[in-house]
């Protein structure tokens, strides 16, 4: 496999990869909400707008399957959000890469860049800068932590009495498997996505390793990798609402 460029930054090494991503990506993101909504119209939408308003309209059929929609509208945004990001991010990696070689640590802005193995007598690292930030697990690994904050924050302050008497229910002996299941979300969360996401990878640098001979299964394997990364931006989206329903709704009002 390649190698990630790091850097030191204060103890922590960051993957400049991993940020280089989520940058491009936010900006993607950020360019197709602002084109859906630069010229809004009531009598002659766009294709933008209206892709937009199927998208909102999906998401708002993957709240309401979770909660009454009505409670649910505040999370609209945050479920948009979440799956915009995610699909454009497991899709990044299909297109193209972009490596480089490195014989010995280089210089970017003053910090040393670094592969993520130790190069020696004379060996190099091959450098990948362009993939998709899902198939890094300290980005997959964010985004769990995001919603495993969130549920637990929403559920204190939503529904205080009932989130924590879950935790003794049915019976108080349950309690370290009760708390042992909600930390168990994120980390499904987590390594549900990074795996499918970097498996994915995985494959298409073993079919290009095999030359034309792989051309047919490059093609075929894009095709399956766009559902792919489009099943798991729901998957990660309808678990985040399913728990924050858990969390936040007595089930007497179910």
């Amino acid at each position: 496999m390649h190698d990630a460029p790091i850097i030191n930054l204060g103890g922590f090494n960051l993957d400049l990869s991993a940020v280089l991503m989520l940058l491009v990506t936010m900006g993607i993101v950020f360019l197709v909400c602002r084109l859906a909504v630069a010229n809004v119209s009531v009598e002659n939408p766009t294709k933008m707008q209206n892709f937009m308003e199927w998208v909102v309209e999906f998401v708002q059929g993957i709240i309401g399957g979770t909660m009454d929609l009505k409670k649910g509208k505040p999370y609209v945004s945050l479920g948009l959000t979440l799956i915009l990001f995610i699909f454009v991010s497991n899709l990044l990696g299909l297109p193209m890469g972009f490596i480089t070689e490195a014989h010995k640590p280089e210089m970017i802005f003053g910090h040393v860049i670094e592969a993520t193995r130790t190069l020696s007598n004379g060996a190099h690292a091959e450098i990948l800068w362009w993939k998709s930030p899902t198939a890094d697990i300290s980005v997959t690994a964010g985004l769990a932590l995001v919603v495993f904050i969130l549920m637990n924050y929403l559920g204190l302050r939503n529904n205080r009495k009932h989130y924590l008497k879950h935790y003794i229910e049915p019976f108080p002996i349950f309690l370290p498997l009760n708390i042992i299941e909600n930390l168990a979300k994120p980390i499904a969360l987590a390594i549900r996505l990074f795996a499918n996401i970097f498996a994915g990878e995985v494959l298409i640098t073993v079919i290009l390793k095999m030359g034309y001979y792989g051309i047919p299964f490059m093609g075929i394997w894009q095709g399956f990798s766009v559902f792919v990364g489009a099943l798991q931006a729901y998957i990660f989206t309808i678990l985040t609402m399913v728990y924050i329903s858990q969390t936040t709704i007595h089930e007497e009002e179910h």
